[in-house]
């Protein structure tokens, strides 16, 4: 099937956000008080806004709040370690070369603020496929994923049917938001078990991105 857009996920799709953003905040609670790993901040918070974060604390230790500009305190810890360690997932720049050659089009919905966003497309080289109406953040609509909300947002912003839509998430939270929005969905499978991707509702799966163009268009 040919489709009238794809909508990418950002962090673990097209920048390799996922391993650094996650051990960076395990850190960071256990500093606080709150022992955590870099597995329990995969399934916590993969593909989720911020404000998941405050909430699993306070659900799993009596109503705990994190410090005040805990938010700020943490993305900046991430952009300093995004200026020397992020890079571009291999065969994202590939991909979106193809599409853009192919006239295929695309667009970017992510969880993340606005400014996290844009700081790991800087810093990678993937700013420029990416027009500023084609950037869309769960800042947008007020919720992040797994409500369907921001896919919705993209869709409707940019004239096309959520039927005719196809999203890359690498989420099962991201799926989940795909599918609620009446989507397809493929899963690229780098960092989350593909049955969990599967049993979540995905449509398919990608398990390389370079060699993904002819099933995204």
């Amino acid at each position: 099937m040919a489709y009238d857009l794809v909508i990418f996920d950002n962090d673990g799709v097209l920048v390799d956000s996922e391993p650094l953003s996650n051990r960076l905040l395990a850190e960071y609670l256990t500093e606080l008080g709150y022992p955590t790993t870099i597995e329990d901040s995969y399934r916590d918070f993969m593909g989720t806004a911020a404000h998941r974060i405050h909430d699993v604390i306070a659900e799993r230790h009596d109503g705990a709040k994190l410090p005040e500009g805990f938010d700020e305190l943490f993305h900046g810890r991430v952009f300093a370690a995004f200026d020397a360690e992020l890079t571009a997932v291999r065969g994202a720049e590939t991909l979106l070369k193809e599409l853009g050659q192919r006239s295929v089009p695309f667009c970017l919905a992510s969880s993340a603020h606005h400014a996290w966003i844009r700081t790991a497309l800087d810093v990678t080289g993937l700013r420029g496929y990416f027009a500023e109406e084609r950037i869309f953040s769960a800042q947008d609509v007020g919720v992040g994923k797994p409500a369907p909300d921001l896919f919705l947002h993209a869709a409707r912003a940019l004239g096309v049917d959520p039927a005719r839509c196809l999203v890359l998430e690498d989420s099962v939270n991201g799926v989940l938001a795909a599918r609620a929005a009446g989507m397809d969905v493929y899963g690229y499978t780098a960092l989350t078990d593909p049955a969990r991707l599967t049993a979540a509702g995905a449509t398919g799966l990608i398990g390389d991105l370079a060699e993904a163009a002819a099933l995204l268009g």
